[in-house]
């Protein structure tokens, strides 16, 4: 988002309940930490593989949906089969969690399918025998892009499935996408904020408007109890 005339990131915390959004100049780990949502958070935060959220002592679950498009590029731009088959091992168990018919025997085959795939993946991709000659000065040799994504299934296989041991857990993190699209209206129209504090304002309101909303509560009289001093807040269930 851009604040007078400067770009600016909008940080998003959704569940399927609340809102929260937070504009900050900086993408990461500053802007996370000022946030103040992730630095005490216990949960289980579902993202995209941005590393600065891997510094938080939290559950981590990586959104599939991202994942799924890197597959079929690495499919589509290389000779490999791995990612097609894996990619379709994703949906075979989105398809079972769905449905509720996940069950031990299942989730255990389902595992041994993954690292077969990883397995697979690692034959498709074998160590370049000239890299080991290489000098120090020369650098490590840079890796396809079909290898970098492997790495990433094989190092983080349990934040990947977290959705099938975990069914409270989301395939993807969609609903973070569903609560920055609103913004994105405002600044196709608006274009900018002329000061930090006006994008604070819109923010805290959006993030309101939004939250009740998802309570199934009425925007405009919600809003209206605030000008009364007695802001509605949603009842919250655990």
């Amino acid at each position: 988002m851009r604040i007078n005339a400067t770009r600016n990131w909008l940080h998003v915390a959704g569940t399927n309940k609340l809102t929260y959004y937070f504009p900050h100049k900086k993408r990461g780990s500053e802007a996370m930490d000022a946030m103040g949502i992730l630095p005490g958070y216990t949960g289980v935060a579902t993202h995209d593989f941005w590393k600065p959220y891997n510094k938080y002592d939290c559950q981590h679950s990586l959104c599939n949906a991202h994942l799924l498009r890197e597959l079929t590029g690495a499919s589509e731009n290389s000779d490999q089969h791995w990612p097609k088959i894996m990619a379709d091992l994703l949906m075979c168990i989105k398809h079972h969690v769905d449905n509720g018919l996940l069950n031990h025997e299942l989730i255990q085959r389902f595992n041994e399918d993954y690292d077969h795939i990883t397995r697979f993946g690692m034959n498709e991709n074998p160590p370049d025998p000239q890299a080991d000659g290489q000098s120090k000065k020369r650098g490590r040799k840079k890796q396809t892009t079909a290898k970098n994504l492997l790495d990433r299934f094989i190092g983080f296989k349990e934040d990947i499935l977290r959705f099938m041991y975990d069914q409270n857990v989301p395939f993807d993190n969609n609903q973070a996408e569903r609560d920055i699209r609103m913004t994105k209206v405002q600044q196709k129209i608006s274009g900018t904020f002329r000061s930090e504090q006006g994008a604070r304002n819109f923010c805290r309101i959006r993030g309101y408007v939004s939250t009740v909303s998802k309570n199934s509560l009425s925007v405009i009289d919600s809003i209206n109890t605030i000008f009364y001093g007695d802001s509605l807040i949603p009842i919250l269930q655990n």
